[in-house]
């Protein structure tokens, strides 16, 4: 049997057509991040605008970021280096770099499992990457770092404690907090879209994990302890970025262990992100 001059087996199957010329997830996800990078001005803008409409009305504005954060290095800096012996010259420094890179890292965190969450209505009206969102995350939270990271140099200042060449190699450490931040803000918001329980869950785990990490005292207190502080994923992400500032050496394991969460995290977030970005819009 023929149909326009062929054969009935040889023509083609429209809905194998259709199913083959479809992109595969892998391929969406792809675009996804492709148009959401090329889409720099947007996600740059929104996220000024978020520090903006946050400090409406305020007669500091942002600077109550940096108020506040100056507030607390000073009143830890006094306390603890009393409690753990160390000369305020040395600690004070030391407190400052981790402390606010802690912030970073946590509010990155905690913004990450509201980011499509904070955005409902924006995703469920306007056609825009979802990677848009997480960018956006990021670089606001960047920004929030780089207004309060004055307070480093005032430290350093104040202290006593010069700055050399090797501060430089916290560049690329903060880099990849960057790049951390992002696959942790497009997975656990996610997972928070799905279930709703997640951010409480985590806003609790970070405030244990804070006293658990060696933010505020030396790794060192550990004592024949001190390789597990050391493995803890969090002192390693702030290590790559304060060691440098301080002009010391990272613990040994510090750029190792980033680097495998680095590439452990987005391999699994792609494919995550793969198999249930098409449901992000019925989740929110």
């Amino acid at each position: 049997m023929t149909v326009a001059g062929k054969p009935l087996s040889a023509q083609a199957d429209p809905i194998e057509t259709a199913k083959s010329a479809r992109p595969n997830r892998g391929s969406l996800a792809l675009q996804d991040l492709g148009s959401g990078l090329s889409k720099h001005w947007l996600w740059r803008a929104m996220a000024m605008q978020d520090i903006v409409l946050r400090y409406r009305g305020s007669v500091l504005g942002p600077l109550w970021l940096t108020l506040s954060a100056a507030i607390m290095i000073a009143a830890m800096g006094l306390i603890y280096s009393q409690l753990f012996n160390i000369d305020p010259i040395r600690y004070v420094p030391f407190l400052a770099v981790g402390l606010l890179t802690w912030q970073f890292i946590s509010s990155v965190i905690t913004d990450g499992c509201e980011v499509f969450m904070s955005v409902q209505h924006a995703i469920q009206q306007v056609r825009l990457p979802y990677t848009v969102h997480v960018f956006r995350s990021v670089f606001r939270n960047l920004l929030i770092l780089g207004h309060n990271a004055v307070l480093i140099p005032i430290a350093f200042l104040v202290m006593g404690h010069g700055i050399g060449w090797e501060a430089l190699m916290a560049i690329p450490g903060l880099l990849l907090l960057c790049l951390n931040g992002i696959w942790i803000s497009l997975l656990l918001g996610m997972v928070s879209a799905r279930f709703r329980d997640i951010p409480p869950i985590v806003a609790a785990l970070l405030q244990v994990v804070f006293f658990a990490t060696p933010v505020f005292w030396p790794v060192e207190n550990l004592g024949r302890f001190r390789h597990l502080g050391e493995m803890n994923p969090l002192f390693a992400a702030i290590d790559i970025v304060r060691a440098p500032l301080l002009g010391e050496p990272t613990a040994p394991h510090s750029w190792l262990i980033v680097g495998i969460m680095t590439t452990g995290g987005l391999v699994m977030t792609a494919g995550f992100f793969s198999r249930f970005r098409s449901r992000i819009a019925y989740w929110v």
